[in-house]
């Protein structure tokens, strides 16, 4: 029996970007490792100083009203809509990926209306809650029960404070009277010590004593909503933040107004610094600012405020920590430098921003690979600005490092909404088309961090919704090719809705750009250009909502082919480039596709074309989307390594209904599906082979290998695993869902597996055949068995059934008894399996029989009842005392489909169909017991009359 392994296209998840925050309430340890999210109705818990996610806690299906995260980060409550209240402990695995377990310790009903906001006191040992419906109560966090319930506010709780009181007078007009007797019943000294102060919606501020349950101060100055409270313990100071833009610091020995401070800005967040001898400020103009305690004057520098997107919502700050984390109403957070910071200064520039972390990237509309390493990716997401995050996890060690998914930088400039992004060859140079009418050419140089806007392009009257840069690579050894960041690319094109395209010329920096041509291209709105690789004939392709593509000469700006056939608007076009192979076509000539090269589109019409530039003919038609194709991209081919690794040329498609399609153009079926996204697909990018430099190339052509190392260099190239994922082909896919996949070409790795298991099974196979006519009966079942070979073992039992027998043997041979008498469980409830398929067949029920006869004689019925399944790795023996041939547990065992079904049934079900079918087969011998005996009866009869 001859097996072939199938070589099929894969690709694989390799690593996902997706959102973290999406609103609401955010914590942190008091480590500052740890941060707390929501993501709608989910918790995350994720490492801030590397992104990984280190847990996620599904929700009860109601939005997440408030959370809170203890600080020695054992500890997390989250807060619901429907009224419910979540207490998990939180358990650090010993692994290295550090990831959290969750265990759910208790859900409560803490309110009569939902949380509003929580606190957290620092020994992790108290809980505080304020509802809508204007309660205040403490929670033992341990134990679970509420030890204080507080009334006074007459609205919303919208902020809550522990602090540890030293030494607080008061108030003035009570004398002190003996305690009574429940406050001589507390014992604890932690609750004596701690106040809470809580803020309301009536803009007053309580002051609760734990030990006495009851309200010390009520603090009432602000006429609007208190957001934020904060207490210093070094000057005895308690602050207040509020809506109505001020801020007011109160003496804790005295509870009165020792200064207010008009902030002039609704006021979100606010704490101090300095220890107490500065206090900082978020709000609605989305900057951090710093003020004197002392004389009340604002530090930090005035500076332009920035748009309501961008307002601050929440600040988290840790006394012993260099930075303030800042939530933003962007879903952002910034992570802004306090080095620097002294109460002996007088003016400071705004607090520099040391890291930017994206809680969601929104609707990723488009996407691009950049940086002369391509570590790098550009983001359009449905905003005004351009997002670049790392896509390689840094090698340093440094905290400070980027790690995957890590914002590098944002690019300002749009002042609405880009649409479409496109870079060159070299990665350096970035190009990008918003609804504001403009084009922008960005400079990128990763290794400096600078990213600046290099030159603007005005001219269209609509949206641009396309762009495209030329792609051809400059010739090795010219100055464009060794210093591509003196060297912008030539020109631009730009498509609009106002259904022109332009050609723009880039000269030298801050000089204004004119177009060398405009020229009315379509009927509708335009989708898509691009520009081909050839350096000495550029075309450039664009596509439209009219259902045409037009093929266009880059020079002349004069349109030299259009491509009719799609039914509906065409979203996006792509040239092959000048190394993909012609496609054979399926006339009656047979000849290539064409030599001038091949187009890609994909349309509304839910299909993929490839259409040569020959005579401008659809080659082929790929149907298999249920919703528009948004998004078209060749994948190179790669580089042939001894014959491995080939594959025909292939096209990725992205659509509507959130699906990625891996398309074979020779044959023009579907390679491969990618799901991993639920929602629609609108961007693709391929990370192109990096361009060696003339060093590099140097490099790259010098020998590698000495006569001294060429045993281990040798040794490397039998290893059977990639060399580095680096040269695999990577494909990442952006959606509307926020989420980015990259996906990893797989297919030589799945290649090679297939091979070795094939391989394996054929030598399996072999020795199983050698065994049957060795007569090595034990060896034979076990092997057949795990090579799942149904009608081998069943030649077997048969030869020895119908043979002749052995005197004392249940199946006819003794040696078939001993190996039946030493299977495994597993071995044991396969054969069982097997023995039910043979007894519902009339021709094979009678070796089934025997068969069955002879394992419950075996085997005792215990043992036979108890059997249980477990799963093995694909290389593990189905014989485990056999040492003699242990060799062949190397193979990999194959399981089919109905195996896979197979391995839910339980021994019970299988005797079920074992015991029906017995029943039936002892009815039908009883039947014909009864007609052999009319039988026997006539023929009696019958020779008595003769």
């Amino acid at each position: 029996m001859a097996y072939k392994a199938d070589t099929k296209t894969t690709f694989e998840p390799s690593r996902v970007i997706q959102p973290i925050y999406t609103g609401g309430a955010v914590d942190l340890s008091y480590d500052g490792r740890i941060l707390a999210t929501c993501l709608s109705e989910v918790a995350l818990l994720t490492d801030l100083s590397t992104g990984a996610h280190l847990a996620r806690i599904e929700g009860d299906g109601e939005a997440i009203t408030t959370l809170a995260l203890s600080p020695d980060a054992k500890f997390l409550v989250i807060c619901s809509r429907n009224l419910s209240m979540r207490i998990y402990a939180l358990q650090t695995s010993q692994d290295d990926d550090g990831s959290i377990t969750p265990k759910l310790l208790r859900t409560l009903k803490p309110h009569t209306a939902p949380v509003v906001t929580t606190a957290i006191d620092s020994t992790s040992s108290l809980l505080a809650t304020g509802g809508a419906d204007g309660v205040v109560k403490v929670w033992d966090l341990r134990g679970g029960y509420a030890t204080h319930t507080f009334h006074g506010h007459s609205g919303v709780i919208s902020a809550l404070h522990f602090f540890e009181a030293a030494s607080i007078a008061e108030p003035e007009g009570k004398s002190k009277k003996r305690k009574s007797r429940d406050e001589d019943d507390i014992t604890d000294e932690t609750t004596a010590r701690y106040r809470l102060a809580s803020g309301g919606e009536d803009g007053k501020v309580r002051v609760w004593h734990l030990a006495k349950r009851k309200s010390v101060a009520n603090l009432d100055s602000h006429v609007s909503v208190v957001r934020s409270l904060d207490y210093s313990p070094e000057q005895n100071l308690l602050l207040s933040g509020s809506r109505d833009r001020t801020a007011i610091v109160w003496d804790a020995r005295t509870w009165k107004a020792r200064a207010t401070i008009p902030v002039l800005e609704t006021i979100e967040s606010i704490g101090f610094l300095a220890g107490g001898q500065l206090l900082f400020t978020g709000g609605e103009t989305a900057r951090l600012r710093i003020w004197s305690v002392a004389n009340g004057t604002e530090v930090t520098e005035d500076h332009e405020a920035g748009v309501e997107t961008e307002a601050i919502v929440q600040v988290l700050h840790r006394s012993h920590l260099g930075f303030i984390l800042s939530i933003h109403a962007d879903q952002t957070l910034l992570l802004s430098s306090l080095e620097g910071l002294s109460p002996t200064s007088k003016s400071l520039a705004t607090l520099s921003v040391i890291r930017r972390i994206s809680g969601t990237h929104d609707e990723v509309i488009d996407l691009a690979y950049i940086g002369p390493e391509r570590n790098l990716l550009a983001l359009a997401t449905n905003l005004e600005d351009i997002r670049i995050v790392s896509v390689e996890a840094s090698a340093e060690s440094s905290s400070d490092a980027p790690y995957f998914g890590a914002d590098v930088a944002l690019l300002k400039g749009h002042s609405d909404i880009v649409i479409t992004i496109d870079t060159d060859w070299s990665g350096h140079w970035l190009a990008t088309g918003a609804k504001d009418n403009t084009a922008r050419l960005w400079r990128l140089d990763p290794a400096n961090s600078s990213y600046e806007c290099y030159a603007t392009f005005t001219g269209h009257a609509e949206s641009i919704g396309a762009v495209s840069l030329p792609h051809a690579t400059p010739h090795t050894g010219s100055q464009a090719h060794n210093k591509p960041l003196e060297h912008p690319p030539k020109f631009l094109i730009t498509g609009s809705q106002d259904k022109t395209v332009k050609r723009w010329e880039i000269g030298a920096e801050g000089k204004a750009s004119r177009a060398a041509y405009t020229r009315k291209a379509h009927d509708k709105d335009i989708n898509a250009i691009d520009v081909s690789d050839s350096a000495t004939t550029p075309l450039f392709a664009s596509a439209s909502q009219d259902r045409t593509v037009k093929i266009w000469d880059a020079e002349a700006g004069e349109t030299i082919g259009v491509l009719r056939g799609h039914k509906r608007g065409v979203w996006s076009v792509a040239f092959a480039s000048a190394s993909t192979p012609a496609l054979t076509t399926t006339g009656e000539g047979g000849g290539a596709s064409s030599a001038k090269g091949m187009v890609v589109t994909g349309s509304g019409d839910k299909t993929v074309r490839i259409w040569s530039l020959s005579d401008y003919s659809c080659l082929r038609t790929f149907e298999g989307h249920v919703n528009s194709v948004l998004k078209v991209v060749w994948l190179p081919i790669p580089a042939e390594d001894g014959g491995r690794n080939k594959r025909g040329t292939l096209v990725a498609s992205a659509a509507g209904d959130g699906l990625v399609k891996i398309w074979d153009a020779q044959s023009g079926e579907c390679a491969t599906t990618l799901d991993n996204h639920t929602d629609r697909v609108w961007a693709l990018a391929v990370k192109p082979p990096k361009v060696l430099s003339v060093k590099d190339q140097k490099l790259a052509s010098a020998p590698t290998k000495s006569d001294g190392d060429s045993a281990m260099a040798d040794a490397d190239d039998e290893d059977n695993t990639p060399k580095d994922s680096q040269d695999q082909l990577t494909l990442v896919s952006g959606s509307a869902d926020s989420t980015l996949t990259f996906w990893l070409d797989t297919t030589s790795t799945t290649a090679l597996a297939a091979t070795t298991q094939a391989s394996a099974r054929i030598g399996q196979d072999q020795e199983l055949q050698n065994h049957i006519r060795a007569s090595n009966y034990r060896e034979a079942i076990v092997l057949a068995l795990q090579l799942n070979h149904p009608k081998r073992l069943l030649d077997l039992f048969a030869a020895v059934v119908n043979g002749e027998h052995e005197a004392g043997s249940f199946t006819g041979k003794q040696d078939v008894d001993d190996a039946l008498r030493e299977l495994s469980d597993s071995q044991l409830l396969a054969l069982l399996r097997r023995l039910r398929d043979w007894n519902a067949n009339a021709r094979t029920h009678d070796v089934a029989q025997h068969i069955l006869y002879a394992l419950l004689r075996l085997h005792p019925r215990e043992r036979i009842l108890n059997v249980r399944h477990r799963r093995r790795g694909p290389a593990a023996s189905l014989f485990e005392e056999d040492e003699v041939n242990s060799s062949l547990a190397k193979g990999m065992a194959v399981m089919n489909t109905k195996d896979k079904v197979q391995e839910k049934e339980s021994v019970k079900d299988v005797l079920d169909g074992l015991k029906a079918y017995t029943e039936r087969h002892l009815t039908r011998l009883e039947k014909i017991g009864e007609e052999r005996f009319v039988l026997l009866w006539a023929l009696q009869q019958m020779q008595g009359v003769a």
